[in-house]
């Protein structure tokens, strides 16, 4: 907001900052944080070839391989990639069905199934 208004009206940065109200250490903030595409990468490769693992276990195997990272980052960079634990859906009990529902369960499952 405050380079469109000092792009926009030619003022001053300490105006435009005045005006939105807005520190201007906010506005000229700069993220020293290093990158983290070859973590992501391998991030993605793990989850790519292990379907089953969630953020806990390949945090475990990037540990293993010599990453230094905490749990917190690899959380993290997981939800980024947008990767999350497959659900299983739990298989439902044919106990206490009548012979008619018990017969169409089992046909609904093994329809499913193929």
């Amino acid at each position: 907001m405050v380079h469109y208004l000092c792009g926009q009206y030619g003022i001053s940065e300490r105006h435009a900052c005045g005006v939105v109200r807005v520190a201007r250490a906010t506005v000229r903030y700069q993220a020293r944080r290093p990158s983290q595409a070859a973590l992501r990468q391998r991030l993605r490769d793990l989850a790519a070839s292990r379907v089953r693992y969630g953020y806990k276990r390949i945090h475990v195997l990037l540990r293993r391989e010599g990453h230094q990272v905490n749990h917190k980052r690899v959380y993290r960079l997981y939800d980024l990639e947008g990767l999350q634990l497959r659900v299983r859906r739990p298989h439902r009990s044919l106990k206490n069905l009548t012979p008619l529902q018990y017969k169409a369960q089992w046909h609904t499952q093994r329809s499913e199934n193929r």
